[in-house]
């Protein structure tokens, strides 16, 4: 009886990480941690649906090589869900925020000119959720250490 519990466990187990259409859905999913680079933006579609652009920066942790300076990586960022919209609007730029995002790579279009944004390939992120770590000081305040 053991044995039968255990081979069935077993299976079980290997099926979780398997790779056949069984699984339900895949996930690509980005977290950020870093600060607003500026004060969410409200804007519409084509099709006037309201949606907020915003943008995070993220320096690199890594211990930059003899010379090197960190660098700064901007990620724009899109909502369309009308509840998040209403709380993202408060949010102000330097503010420390913790997000995370799905993610889609979008292919680059072959007739388009290679400089413009249409003719390179984009990494396109769609708002989930977002936490406030740290709001942005004050003029005035003194900065706290991190």
């Amino acid at each position: 009886m053991f044995s039968l519990s255990r081979s069935a466990a077993l299976r079980a187990s290997s099926r979780a990480f398997s790779t056949t259409s069984s699984r339900s859905a895949d996930m690509a999913k980005l977290l950020l941690i870093g600060r607003l680079g500026r004060d969410p933006d409200l804007r519409y579609t084509k099709n006037n649906k309201e949606y907020v652009s915003y943008t995070i920066a993220t320096t690199n942790s890594t211990p930059p090589a003899e010379g090197a300076e960190p660098t700064t990586t901007w990620h724009h960022v899109l909502s369309f869900n009308p509840a998040a919209n209403n709380y993202l609007r408060t949010l102000k730029r330097g503010a420390l925020v913790y997000c995370e995002a799905n993610f889609e790579l979008r292919q680059p279009d072959p007739n388009a000119d290679p400089e413009s944004p249409e003719g390179q390939r984009q990494i396109f992120l769609r708002h989930e959720q977002i936490r406030v770590l740290r709001n942005p000081r004050r003029e005035g305040e003194e900065p706290d250490s991190e």
